[in-house]
C-alpha cells in the first residue's frame, strides 16, 4: 500500500506543479487563481473518486489508496492556501483573503459534492448496463 501512495502522490505533486505553473502564466499572479482551481479540481476529484470506490467492487483497495491518499494527496495544495492567506493578511489585503478563503472553501465544497454526484450516476449506469 505504501508504494501505491507514494507512486500516487509523486505524480500528484507533478501534476499540480504542471498545472499551477500554468494556469499562474494565464492568470498572473494578482490573485493566487491556480491554488484556487487546484483546490476546487482536487476536491472534485476526490469526491468522485471516493464515492466511486467505495460503493463498486471494481476498485481495489490499493488502486483506491494511490488515487485518494496518493494522487489527491500529492495534488491538493490546503497547505499552499493557508500559506498564501497569510501573506494576502500580512500585506493588510484583508478583502482579498476573505474572498478567498470563502472561494476556497465554498466551492471545494461544491466541487466534491458534484463529482460525489456523478460518481453516483455513473454507479446507477453501470449497474443498469
Amino acid at each position: 500500500m505504501i508504494w501505491y501512495v507514494a507512486l500516487g502522490s509523486a505524480v500528484g505533486g507533478v501534476a499540480r506543479y504542471l498545472l499551477g505553473g500554468y494556469f499562474q502564466r494565464i492568470f498572473g499572479g494578482v490573485f493566487p487563481v491556480q491554488t484556487l482551481l487546484i483546490n476546487i479540481s482536487g476536491s472534485f476529484l476526490l469526491g468522485l473518486i471516493l464515492r466511486y470506490a467505495l460503493e463498486s467492487p471494481a476498485v481495489s483497495p490499493e488502486v483506491r489508496g494511490l488515487l485518494t491518499i496518493g494522487f489527491c494527496g500529492g495534488y491538493t495544495t490546503f497547505s499552499t492556501f493557508s500559506y498564501e492567506t497569510l501573506v494576502l493578511l500580512e500585506e493588510a489585503e484583508y478583502l482579498r483573503a476573505g474572498w478567498y478563503v470563502v472561494a476556497s472553501v465554498a466551492v471545494s465544497l461544491v466541487g466534491v459534492l458534484a463529482g460525489s454526484v456523478l460518481a453516483r450516476e455513473l454507479l446507477t449506469w453501470r449497474r443498469g448496463v
